[in-house]
């Protein structure tokens, strides 16, 4: 864009509007055209500045963040990124936001000290100029309040038939809980996914997830053992691999340092599948911003692997799954309805020799 990214800043903490307001004025492609300190006064803002952009508090007074939220999906299509607590509360209201229609969410810092929100800048910054480019969408997403599905009473203990890995950020949680929703309780593989989320945020996404399909979700643990009918989430703030071994095959945790600006990052756990499961294993790369799981898409495809990147038109920010596309990577290019169905029939080919 010529002219600066326009965002509206709403907050009940004078605090959080000023901090939020100084680190986006980093960045000379964006401008804050205004604050607000709740619901009501944002709404006014939003007809008065015609923002891009708005980034919203989910805890306020009057009128509180969900109905502000619900107010600015019904009346105006803008992009809005929630800037959410650590607070398990905070959480699920994060995630109740995205099934709304929020654009996306960072996270605050959990002291909420000036020099810890630089850490959020950067990816503030990065979320808000990924915003004002994604294509405005009706939200026709499943909401996390679906009923559960019928599901096993644990997870067969058979060997999963392939170790399906998936990589996902931006837009991912409602992205995921469609395509997973819709897989059987006698899923025959095993699935294993990376969402860029910040820790705190992932086991209560794993276990709504759980409570809306019919396959078991859960967060990972290091010595996970990989079971048909299952998805690990893993952890915020660590990395995932996967190792084989005598008595089953386990999920490994680590600390290290970031990679692609992620920590998970998608390549560290397509990279370990390739190596470990190769043609055994299906990669899919899905909606998200940059490049993090391109190469290790291309790692999977290499060894053997089945590899999928969802379509431009069903992704709410064609990042990830286009630097895989652009490289040659990825064999199919697949649409988020088709998701599931082309995973089945991975999952279930008679042709996968144990490796």
């Amino acid at each position: 864009m010529s002219s600066p990214v326009r965002v509206l800043v709403i907050d009940d903490s004078a605090l959080m509007r000023k901090l939020i307001s100084q680190m986006l004025a980093q960045d000379p492609s964006i401008e804050v055209v205004g604050t607000a300190m709740d619901g009501e006064f944002g709404l006014k803002k939003i007809e008065e500045l015609h923002p891009h952009v708005v980034t919203l508090d989910l805890e306020m007074p009057r009128m509180d963040g969900m109905e502000t939220l619900r107010q600015i999906m019904k009346r105006h299509r803008l992009p809005v990124i929630i800037v959410s607590s650590h607070s398990q509360e905070g959480a699920s209201s994060t995630f109740k936001a995205l099934a709304l229609g929020a654009f996306d969410f960072v996270a605050k810092p959990r002291d909420g000290s000036s020099a810890h929100m630089v850490d959020i800048a950067a990816e503030l910054i990065a979320k808000i100029k990924a915003a004002v480019k994604s294509q405005p969408r009706i939200n026709t997403a499943p909401t996390f309040s679906l009923p559960k599905l019928q599901k096993a009473a644990q997870p067969p203990s058979a060997p999963p038939s392939r170790m399906v890995a998936i990589g996902i950020s931006t837009g991912g949680p409602n992205a995921l809980q469609d395509l997973l929703s819709k897989l059987p309780a006698e899923f025959p593989g095993t699935i294993l996914v990376v969402q860029h989320m910040p820790e705190g945020f992932t086991e209560m996404f794993a276990r709504r997830l759980n409570e809306c399909c019919a396959i078991h979700v859960k967060e990972a643990q290091s010595g996970d053992i990989l079971q048909a009918g299952r998805a690990l989430i893993c952890p915020g703030n660590k990395h995932m691999r996967v190792r084989r071994m005598p008595l089953g095959d386990v999920v490994l945790l680590s600390d290290e340092d970031r990679v692609n600006g992620h920590r998970p990052s998608v390549d560290i756990l397509f990279h370990s599948v390739a190596q470990e499961f190769g043609p055994r294993a299906v990669g899919v790369l899905m909606t998200g911003m940059g490049e993090d799981g391109a190469e290790g898409l291309g790692a999977m495809r290499d060894h053997g692997a089945i590899t999928i990147a969802q379509d431009e038109a069903s992704c709410v920010v064609f990042g990830m799954p286009k630097a895989a596309i652009e490289r040659g990577y990825a064999q199919r290019v697949v649409s988020l309805d088709m998701l599931p169905n082309a995973i089945m029939v991975q999952c279930n080919a008679k042709s996968m020799a144990s490796v």
